[in-house]
């Protein structure tokens, strides 16, 4: 079970949303390639990144930072936020990154996520933000029709390494992470699922312990670590107990 440090990108700060709103940026660091040297530091084994520009401008905006983080940690990282097309997959995964996050993509044109985990094997996850159960695109703004399941169904046996899922109407607004919409997604496919969206307190990280949040590959945790709600080596120590117990 990995818990995912969250950098999210705005103007080449580190910055965390309310609910999805770019007015509602909050600052957390200037230098972002600092904050993931950081989160190294403090024990955690991978990076989820987002250029939340780019979400909504459909290119990439904080390449630069990105490349700088790239270079400050040995950590896998792993991007989400404008990212739609094959060269620009390609472009990123040769300049290091472990993972892209497809989102807007996905419900657009599936069939090239499809072609992108066939040349990128276990490099390619899929990113699906959820507003009232539909998926939203175009950086959260702009709800489809399509609901969570029904999309994440459409690339069952494609080879994605991971559905990120968010709940929008929790996100950056530390009211826990949806367990029940998360888990019932889990168990409707083979793909492992990365719950994002609310995670809030130590609370949510002993809920990742639990059997049935098991089929998890993680979560991700944004504003609760850096506001301090969460400690850093408690929370790990947490997942390491429970994957040393479950070993057993």
């Amino acid at each position: 079970m990995i818990l995912f440090p969250a950098i999210d990108l705005k103007d080449g700060q580190c910055v965390r949303l309310k609910l999805g709103d770019m007015a509602t940026a909050t600052v957390y660091n200037a230098d972002p390639a600092a904050q993931a040297k950081a989160f190294e530091d403090q024990g955690f084994e991978w990076l989820h990144v987002v250029d939340l520009n780019g979400a909504f401008e459909g290119r990439s905006v904080n390449g630069a930072a990105v490349e700088a983080i790239l270079s400050a940690t040995k950590n896998p990282v792993q991007l989400g936020g404008g990212i739609r097309t094959l060269a620009h997959i390609e472009s990123w995964l040769e300049k290091g990154l472990a993972r892209v996050i497809l989102g807007t993509v996905a419900v657009r044109d599936p069939e090239l996520v499809k072609q992108a985990c066939r040349l990128y094997p276990g490099k390619v996850a899929v990113g699906i933000d959820a507003k009232g159960g539909r998926v939203a695109v175009e950086g959260w703004a702009e709800a489809s029709q399509l609901g969570v399941i029904e999309l994440a169904q459409k690339f069952e046996g494609a080879g994605v390494a991971a559905i990120v899922y968010t709940d929008i109407d929790r996100d950056g607004v530390l009211s826990g992470i949806n367990w029940d919409a998360t888990i019932d997604l889990a168990e409707a496919v083979s793909i492992p699922v990365i719950a994002s969206g609310g995670l809030a307190s130590l609370a949510d990280i002993v809920r990742m312990t639990m059997p049935d949040a098991a089929r998890l590959e993680g979560a991700i945790s944004g504003r609760a670590l850096y506001d301090g709600r969460i400690d850093p080596a408690e929370a790990l120590a947490v997942l390491r107990g429970a994957s040393l117990e479950a070993s057993r």
